[in-house]
């Protein structure tokens, strides 16, 4: 399963650890990923994404999954929030 959320695109960076005497040794960031479900108004049903927190933080304050996936660019979304994206957009219009 990939280190990447489903909503935003985020994966997993690379940097050093420095030391106090400024040894640099590579290591990883990985995003913060939770299995969630969110609620979907439109479709009236929750749907099952892993998101980072920063994310779950994120739909939040847009408003809910509606709102965060109809104002999401494509290229950053998964397959399944892809599809999840036009089954909203068919219903709200």
């Amino acid at each position: 399963m990939a280190r990447r959320c489903e909503l935003t695109g985020t994966t997993v960076q690379t940097g050093n650890n420095v030391s106090h005497a400024q040894n640099k040794t590579r290591r990883r960031y990985l995003p913060n990923l939770c299995n969630v479900s969110l609620t979907s108004d439109a479709l009236g049903r929750s749907v099952r994404f892993r998101i980072c927190a920063k994310t779950l933080r994120s739909v939040d304050h847009k408003g809910g999954l509606d709102k965060f996936l109809l104002a999401a660019r494509d290229r950053d979304l998964s397959l399944h929030a892809q599809r999840i994206k036009r089954e909203i957009r068919r219903k709200t219009e």
